[in-house]
C-alpha cells in the first residue's frame, strides 16, 4: 500500500479544488466521468495533492481536465459533498474550495476524468444536467445563467 489516501470510504475528508473560468461570454464545464456525480455537468477541479497550493492544483486540474491553461485567482466559494451508501456510510467526503480563474490558452478537450468538456452560455444552463451547487454559484456571483424576471 501506498498510503495515499483513497477517495472511495475515506477515513477523513480531502482537500479538493473547483475552478470557475469565464471566457468569451461562456463557462468551462466538464461533464463527469467518476463518482461522485457522474455523467453531471460540473466545474474542472480535482483533488489537492500533498504541499500543493489551491491556485497550482486548480491550475492542474482544469489542464488534465481539458487542456485549458489557466491563472487561477482567489477562493470565491467554499462547500462540502458528503456522499453515504445505502448503509449511511461515507462514501466521499470532499472540502471544495471554488477559486475564479483567468483563461491563458488552449482548445478544449476532455481529458482525466472528464467525458466530454466545452464552453457552456448561460441560456445553455437550463438544458444541461450542471451540478446544483455550480449552478448557484454562477447565478449569485457571477449573475450567469439568469433570465430577465
Amino acid at each position: 500500500m501506498s498510503g495515499k489516501p483513497t477517495t472511495r470510504y475515506p477515513d477523513a475528508p480531502r482537500a479538493a479544488v473547483g475552478a470557475v473560468v469565464i471566457y468569451d461570454e461562456r463557462v468551462l464545464l466538464i461533464k463527469r466521468g467518476r463518482e461522485p456525480a457522474m455523467n453531471s455537468w460540473a466545474l474542472p477541479g480535482g483533488s489537492v495533492h500533498l504541499g500543493e497550493t489551491l491556485q497550482a492544483a486548480a491550475e492542474r486540474e482544469v489542464l488534465e481536465e481539458t487542456g485549458i491553461i489557466v491563472r487561477a485567482g482567489d477562493p470565491i466559494f467554499t462547500f462540502d459533498v458528503v456522499d453515504r451508501d445505502e448503509n449511511g456510510e461515507v462514501r466521499f467526503h470532499y472540502v471544495i474550495v471554488d477559486l475564479a480563474a483567468d483563461y491563458i490558452r488552449g482548445e478544449a478537450r476532455p481529458g482525466d476524468d472528464a467525458v466530454d468538456v466545452r464552453w457552456v452560455a448561460p441560456d445553455e444552463l437550463t438544458t444541461l444536467p450542471v451540478n446544483g451547487v455550480a449552478r448557484q454559484l454562477l447565478a449569485d456571483r457571477f449573475d450567469f445563467g439568469i433570465r430577465d424576471r
